[in-house]
């Protein structure tokens, strides 16, 4: 079992209203761990109204509400304080715990056998650095670097992003080094879920690939106002032909499912997180791609819940991708993968550059079991999609990921009654080797088939 923190206030803050410090060895301006003030408790399938019981006459949560497969509500229930709530899809419950009733709650959740884990529940981040006409803006909101750092590392990025020499005018360079453009699959008939900021629901290029959408955002549609979901989407399944841009969709005729888990500012709970992925796993999805995450410490063991959700997902054949993370400024500093990518049973995706290199802000395999990468994508100038029918390049892990799930899209076309467990050893066995090491891109150059 996982103990809770000690006091918080909303949003991370400490008992006094006072910001987290920084964690020692990060970056100047590296943020530390936040926490909403909730639980998460992952339950035993088989009997969670036992578990829910035993919370309820020992720590005295709120009343309980359930949301069953693609139920609507869920954001609306996420948002309030009153309503602990559970998914029945995974397993998982939300609940909120008064601070004086959180060694309670721990003491139930280690005595109880139906509950088989109860971690605090953490705020999680949108990782990405934008670069509109190829300068960088900032880490948002995970890591905010001063401006001679990020001004040092857009010059060292862009002397090396000219080669290899890629000619862009019809395909992008991320769907070249995967060898997209290369391969006769279209995701045809497969689903595939982007958990992100949503997606601009009119773009032209994405209206048809957009099979169904949710929000698990209080107060908030599905409709993008951040730019980051919808960039993604379009990368997982943009047009082959678009009608104002190069081809830049790995699985153009994938069935798009676009879970809204984080807010227009690209801030997220895992409560919201967990929500979308139950939803995605309810609507068939093969494939669940999010480009989100949190930092993690050195040492840092992954979080026992997004672990078990994850398993359960790979049972009912859903396979999770996630970006590794974005802290790392190489080649000083390079930090752990973070959460959920840490997760054994999660996929974890670094970012390359042009130059088929370690992008610098890519996270490495620093800790133990489940802090590995998993393999590589482009990440570096990517362009995709963005709200009100437009386009914009970006860089990050979030970049990478969708590029994988994108390929896993076209193995589970290519492979219709392959079990998750397989089409995962698909994407990783035709991985193209490189010079970086394991630690840093896994198994290598992600490749469609």
């Amino acid at each position: 079992m996982t103990n809770g923190p000690g006091p918080v206030g909303p949003m991370g803050k400490g008992p006094n209203g006072e910001r987290p410090r920084q964690r020692a060895g990060m970056p100047p301006g590296a943020q530390q761990t936040e926490y909403t003030g909730r639980y998460v408790v992952l339950l035993d399938q088989q009997e969670p109204d036992r578990g829910m019981e035993a919370l309820r006459s020992s720590v005295g949560i709120s009343s309980v509400e359930r949301v069953r497969g693609a139920e609507p509500g869920a954001a609306e229930l996420l948002g309030r304080t009153d309503v602990s709530v559970v998914f029945d899809e995974l397993g998982v419950a939300v609940v909120d715990v008064r601070p004086d009733q959180r060694h309670a709650l721990v003491t139930t959740a280690e005595a109880e056998p139906t509950i088989i884990a109860t971690e605090p529940e953490r705020v999680v981040y949108a990782s990405v650095i934008t670069e509109p006409q190829r300068t960088l803006t900032g880490f948002f909101p995970t890591y905010r670097s001063d401006d001679d750092e990020v001004s040092r590392h857009t010059r060292a990025e862009l002397a090396t992003s000219l080669g290899p020499a890629w000619d862009e005018r019809n395909t992008t360079w991320g769907l070249q080094g995967i060898r997209a453009s290369w391969s006769h699959l279209t995701g045809s008939g497969v689903k595939v879920a982007v958990l992100d900021t949503g997606v601009d629901t009119d773009h032209p290029d994405l209206t048809g690939c957009v099979e169904a959408t949710a929000s698990f955002v209080s107060g908030a549609s599905v409709e993008d106002g951040h730019g980051h979901g919808t960039h993604c989407v379009g990368t997982v399944a943009g047009p082959a032909k678009p009608g104002h841009a190069p081809r830049y969709g790995v699985a153009g005729e994938a069935r798009v499912l676009v879970g809204k888990v984080l807010s227009d500012q690209g801030v997220g709970s895992d409560g919201e997180i967990l929500a979308g992925m139950a939803w995605a796993v309810a609507q068939g999805a093969r494939v669940v791609s999010m480009s989100l995450g949190a930092p993690v410490e050195p040492g840092e063991l992954f979080p026992q819940t997004y672990e078990n959700v994850a398993r359960r997902a790979l049972r009912r054949g859903t396979v999770i991708v996630a970006a590794a993370g974005n802290e790392s400024r190489r080649p000083g500093f390079v930090a752990p993968v973070g959460r959920p990518a840490n997760c054994p049973s999660i996929l974890a995706v670094a970012a390359l550059g042009k130059d088929l290199g370690t992008a610098f802000f890519s996270c490495g395999a620093i800790n133990g079991a489940g802090g590995e990468v998993d393999i590589a994508a482009p990440g570096v100038d990517i362009f995709s999609a963005a709200p009100d029918g437009t386009y914009q390049t970006m860089s990050g892990t979030s970049m990478a990921t969708p590029h994988a799930a994108g390929v896993v899209t076209l193995l589970a076309q290519a492979h219709p009654d392959a079990s998750a467990a397989d089409l995962s050893t698909r994407l990783l066995s035709g991985a193209h080797p490189l010079a970086q090491p394991g630690a840093d891109i896994g198994a290598g150059l992600l490749q469609a088939p």
